[in-house]
Parts: structure tokens; sequence; C-alpha cells
């Protein structure tokens, strides 16, 4: 049994591996054997983890197409294959309560931001998918990841951001982008499941919350909403990932698994 979430070998791409679970992503990849090979737009955040775990850190625009094909090559001149991708990385606006002329309202929401989400969180994923999927795809075997979120199967709840004496036009919400980009990258999960079958298995995870100190009234709001009674800790999806890039998921494709302590279960 221990084999089947076995990784000896296997080259894994991870975008946004310098961040806050992307490393947690390269971590149980180099666990189970695999090589994380870390791309990451933040030079000292990639190549901080990339020194810990002792791998290959590219810096890499995603959102770019040459950047992503500079990557790519360097994957392939060093390794000669790809057998993982994981795509990651996201841009996620803070959301800040009380602005005088808050960004995140559909009102006042920046046309930049908008094309700057988009192009990191569905592009950034298409441009990777373009590059590494069709080297798995000649190769005739592969895994590609894509991280998605909770809210790419429910609506933000924005009562989690609101702020007693605050005019309703100044309220903060969570950013559409972020549901957009999450929710189309499940569409893109599935639209390559089909179109890369039966070489390269594809599929999500969508995380719920992650605990990182945030302010202790907005904690205790958004765990009574969770029926775990909790947010996660950074290291537990490491435990699906490692299932979804593993043999251990080897008939499973085109799907998205929801790990969010149960909370689109209310």
């Amino acid at each position: 049994m221990n084999t089947l979430f076995d990784l000896t070998g296997r080259v894994a791409v991870v975008t946004g591996g310098g961040g806050l679970l992307g490393r947690r992503h390269c971590e149980a990849i180099k666990a189970a054997g695999g090589i994380p090979v870390i791309l990451e737009h933040n030079a000292e955040s990639g190549q901080k983890i990339a020194d810990e775990l002792d791998a290959l850190f590219i810096e890499t625009n995603i959102a770019d197409q040459d950047s992503v094909q500079q990557a790519f090559e360097t994957v392939m001149g060093k390794y000669g294959k790809v057998d993982i991708l994981v795509n990651n990385a996201a841009n996620n606006p803070k959301v800040e309560a009380g602005a005088k002329v808050n960004f995140s309202r559909v009102s006042n929401f920046p046309l930049e931001q908008w094309v700057d989400d988009l192009n990191v969180g569905l592009l950034g994923a298409f441009l990777c998918v373009q590059a590494f999927g069709e080297q798995m795809m000649k190769q005739k075997s592969g895994v590609i990841l894509n991280i998605a979120s909770e809210l790419s199967v429910s609506a933000p709840d924005q009562r989690l951001y609101r702020k007693e004496g605050v005019p309703e036009d100044e309220q903060a919400v969570k950013p559409v982008t972020y549901s957009v980009a999450k929710a189309g990258l499940v569409g893109l999960t599935k639209y390559f499941s089909t179109y890369y079958c039966p070489h390269v298995r594809v599929n999500a995870l969508s995380p719920g919350g992650v605990y990182t100190s945030q302010p202790p009234e907005f904690v205790k709001d958004i765990s009574s909403r969770i029926p775990l009674g909790r947010m996660a800790q950074e290291t537990e999806y490491q435990g699906a990932v490692l299932f979804l890039c593993s043999d251990a998921s080897s008939y499973m494709t085109g799907q998205n698994l929801v790990v969010d302590g149960g909370r689109t279960c209310w």
C-alpha cells in the first residue's frame, strides 16, 4: 500500500511554490520522494524554499508566455521530463475594511486589478498546461493538479468582512476576481481532463481558509460557520495533494476535491 503514495523520481513543477501553501505542497512532494521544481515570481521567497528543500527554483512570471517557455526548457534541460504540474499560483488581494473608497467593491473595482488577478489565476494556469501538459501527452503520462478554493463552489460569505458603523458603500468584500479565477480553474480542470485523456489525469483541490494569525474576531466568526469548528492549519492539505499527485488517485480525473472542514455543507 505504501507504493500508492510513492513519488520517487517524479519531477513536480509547482507554481507559486514560494507562497504559504506552495511551500507545503513542495514539502509533501519531497517527503514522498518526488523532485519539486519551484516556479515563483518572488525570487527571495522562491530561493529560500528551494534552499530548504534542496530543490530547483526558477524565477518565473507565469502570466508571460516567454517566461513560462523558458521555465519549461530549464526543466526539460535538467530532468528531460515532467511528471506533475501543480497550478498553485494566485493573487489574493487583502480585504481591508473601513477604507474611504474600498477597491474591493464592484463599483470601485479597478480594471487593472481584474486583469492582473485573472492573468495570474487563469492565464498563468493555461500557459503552464500548454507547456508542461503538452509534454506529458508526448510522454503519455502525467498528473495536473489545479489548486482552486472552496469559493469555486460557493459564494463568499461577505458577512465575515462587515464592520459595524461603516457605510454600506464602504464595506469591504471578498474581491470578485478570486471567485472567478478559482471557479475558472475548476472549469479548466474538467476541460483538460477530457482533452488529455487517457494519459494525463487532471484534478482540482479546493481548500478552505487557512489560519495565519488573523484577527481573533474574524477567526471566531468563520470558525462558527465551519462544522469542524476551526480554520485549517497550513499542513492539513498535504495529504490531499499527495493523494491527487500519486497513483493513489489513479482512477480519478476531472474532479474537484473540496477539503474545507465541511464549510460548504452548510
